[in-house]
């Protein structure tokens, strides 16, 4: 079996950070789409109908590699970077990528655990049992940092120290948020639910944070006074397959069509009508 390279020699070849990277829009990829016309053709590889495909059934394959084909695929994921206390008050930091937002009234995030060994991870355990975590977004700014976080250190050593990132109090729970990230959520747990394979074994726990309070750092916020964020200044960093994390510089806009106001284009009558000539 071949082995890779130190990292440090592997990163060492490739281009430097750009730091002065700004995020910008750019058109999308064909602007003049129209509908029914599927797959746009500007993007190199343009899928078809006669693509070869590889089908997996997840229940013969090994647990790892079902992970490994899972996280490259479903990218990029937003990463919680989560804050927790123990029963015994010690202070855990960690991020977790099985992360999303899953509702705003009331607002609710979603986040997922892998079990360790057949046994909860520390943040999981601890959000089981103190029925509250906060969740910080990272940005480039911490990435570094939060990476370190991941380090199969001893109960007794603090993520927090190895890290270097600084805790403040929050106003309604225990954990405290990290003052680097430019976003936090002070969440209480509404619902927790255990993972297992058919015959009965946990795998892992999901969870739903209720939002007790916000924290977004002020320069981070429009402009315009509303409570959006802005992305270029928010920074945000996710997770790709592997050990790879991507950077948010990029977007396109798309509006939202709206029935009443294209129903009567050309393009619509015409897809509409072709699909019903098929049916």
């Amino acid at each position: 079996m071949s082995r890779r390279p130190p990292f440090k020699q592997v990163e060492a070849s490739r281009p430097d950070f750009r730091p002065e990277a700004e995020f910008e829009y750019t058109k999308v990829p064909d602007p003049s789409w129209a509908p029914g016309q599927g797959a746009n053709s500007v993007v190199p590889n343009r899928p078809t109908a006669t693509d070869a495909f590889t089908t997996i059934d997840p229940a013969t394959r090994d647990a790892g590699d079902v992970y490994k084909l899972m996280i490259s695929a479903i990218t990029p994921r937003p990463i919680a970077f989560v804050s927790s206390i123990s029963d015994k008050g010690v202070a855990n930091l960690a991020p977790f990528s099985y992360f999303s937002t899953c509702g705003h009234n009331p607002p609710m995030i979603a986040v997922s655990f892998s079990t360790k060994a057949g046994d909860l991870k520390d943040t999981a355990s601890n959000i089981l049992h103190q029925k509250e975590f906060v969740v910080n977004i990272i940005s480039e700014q911490i990435l570094e940092a939060a990476n370190y976080t991941c380090i199969d250190a001893p109960a007794n050593v603090s993520e927090w120290d190895l890290s270097g990132l600084t805790p403040v109090p929050s106003e309604t729970i225990k954990p405290a948020r990290v003052a680097e990230s430019p976003f936090a959520m002070e969440c209480t747990l509404e619902h927790s639910y255990e993972m297992k394979t058919d015959d009965g074994t946990p795998t892992g726990l999901h969870v739903l944070g209720r939002v007790r309070r916000f924290h977004v750092r002020s320069s981070v916020l429009a402009e315009d006074g509303s409570t959006i964020a802005d992305i270029a200044k928010l920074r945000p960093v996710s997770r790709l397959g592997g050990i790879t994390y991507g950077r948010t510089i990029e977007g396109s806009e798309l509006p939202r069509p709206v029935w009443e106001k294209e129903k009567e284009r050309a393009e619509v009558k015409g897809a509409v009508e072709g699909a019903a000539g098929t049916a």
